[in-house]
């Protein structure tokens, strides 16, 4: 109303008021979980809240990082395959087996198997969860 009218106009205890771009302080503030950007005649605004799928999808995309890392470190060739191992932490275990399709197509695992160890072993913090992973070159 007011870029269209060049006016706000309304009423207050039985009187109009009328406002212009003047008599008016306009300031944009961010709201916490979004950010925006003002550019000219221009605002771009993201949310910047993590959905539960958003934070899952980190855990996986740092579980891999990991896995990868092991085995560069444990000396395997790019296209052996292997197995991986999980143990210390639930919510890993239970991420990784809701996710196991994705995470073994992406390191070349053929089984994630839980609460046992084997082959070359590390442990890590991912995202604040303490876990001990392991990979072993398939035979």
């Amino acid at each position: 109303e007011l870029n269209a009218n060049g006016k706000l106009a309304f009423e207050v205890n039985g009187v109009n008021v009328e406002l212009t771009k003047e008599d008016l302080l306009i300031d944009m503030t961010q709201k916490c979980g979004y950010v925006s950007q003002e550019n000219g005649k221009m605002t771009v605004v993201l949310d910047t809240n993590l959905s539960k799928e958003l934070i899952e999808e980190g855990f996986i995309r740092e579980l891999v990082s990991k896995i990868q890392t092991m085995r560069k470190e444990a000396g395997f060739e790019v296209t052996d395959h292997i197995q991986v191992f999980v143990q210390g932490n639930e919510k890993i275990a239970g991420l990784m087996k809701d996710h196991g399709t994705e995470i073994k197509g992406e390191v070349l695992a053929e089984e994630i198997c839980e609460e046992q160890m084997k082959g070359y072993a590390k442990e890590w913090n991912i995202n604040g969860e303490n876990v001990t992973l392991g990979v072993e070159k398939q035979r």
